[in-house]
């Protein structure tokens, strides 16, 4: 189950586990670490109380994670859930760690003291300073990455500095070819309005839940802003708020802005991949015929 933010695949993915006996499995890069619910739109306790949900919740804030351990994780998950029956309804929108799952990744090895310089190099010049390296030396990488991006900014660099070649050229000669699932993928999408108008209202319902308490917990724990899930729209710009860096007004507008832009960079992403069937979240009924089909003709 893919598309954009905020376009309610988490809801659809239950009712989809309900109705097809299956188990619903996290590939969203945020809502795999704890204490981050809020911000990271985590499945409701009452959404997850209905079927099993795996892959929320498994690691601390601190605890380092990437697309190739995510796809070792799932993959030892949807065994376990297909040896007992059932169906693995995969939902969320890290495209990279369902592209990871399904396809692989190319290996590059990247030499300790190039991974330090680079860090070293971050602290220094600050990471502004790499992404601007990083769209002169791979601009097609560039594009699809986020500029606060941390750690995907870091390992484009990386790939590029240790292999001589860009991190793009290589994604592409690899072409993610290896089929390691046999998978129906499903995308919902709204019109563009309707979906603006949506995510900007549930960062409005995420500030009255508490989202800027949730923040203020997380760092009375001790926990650094600059930690990899801290830089994730909602808490970048609350914590910029909290240490004074702008108004509270400036930063919700700020989180807006920059939802709207995820939700785009994501449906790019998604709508890239031709195996993908769209709908729009009302067409239930059709999607609930197209996974028969599919499980029919397994």
């Amino acid at each position: 189950m893919v598309g954009p933010t905020g376009v309610g695949k988490s809801a659809l993915a239950v009712e989809i586990a309900e109705r097809f006996q299956g188990e619903v499995v996290n590939f969203d890069s945020v809502q795999v670490y704890r204490g981050l619910d809020i911000g990271a739109a985590k499945p409701s306790p009452e959404e997850r109380s209905r079927v099993p949900h795996h892959l929320f919740d498994i690691l601390e804030p601190w605890e380092e994670f990437n697309a190739a351990a995510y796809a070792q994780r799932a993959e030892r998950v949807i065994r376990e859930i297909v040896a007992r029956g059932q169906l693995p309804v995969l939902v969320g929108g890290t495209g990279l760690y369902l592209k990871a799952l399904l396809h692989g990744l190319f290996p590059v090895e990247v030499p300790r003291k190039l991974r330090e310089e680079l860090r070293q190099r971050l602290e220094r010049e600050g990471l502004e300073s790499l992404y601007a390296e990083l769209l002169r030396v791979d601009p097609q990488a560039a594009q699809r990455i986020h500029p606060h991006d941390r750690v995907r900014i870091l390992r484009a660099l990386e790939v590029f500095y240790a292999t001589g070649k860009p991190f793009s050229e290589l994604a592409r000669e690899h072409a993610f070819q290896e089929q390691r699932f046999r998978a129906l993928k499903i995308g919902l999408y709204l019109p563009r309005a309707e979906l603006y108008r949506r995510l900007e209202e549930r960062v409005e319902k995420m500030l009255a839940q508490g989202l800027l308490e949730e923040v203020q917990g997380l760092l009375a724990r001790g926990l650094s802003p600059g930690l990899k899930p801290l830089q994730a729209i909602g808490y970048r710009h609350m914590i910029a708020y909290l240490q004074g860096r702008m108004s509270l007004q400036e930063a919700v507008r700020l989180m807006k802005r920059d939802t709207r832009r995820y939700a785009k960079r994501q449906l790019t992403w998604f709508r890239a991949d031709p195996e993908v069937h769209w709908f729009h979240p009302e067409e239930k009924e059709k999607i609930f015929q197209l996974i028969n089909q599919f499980l029919t003709t397994s």
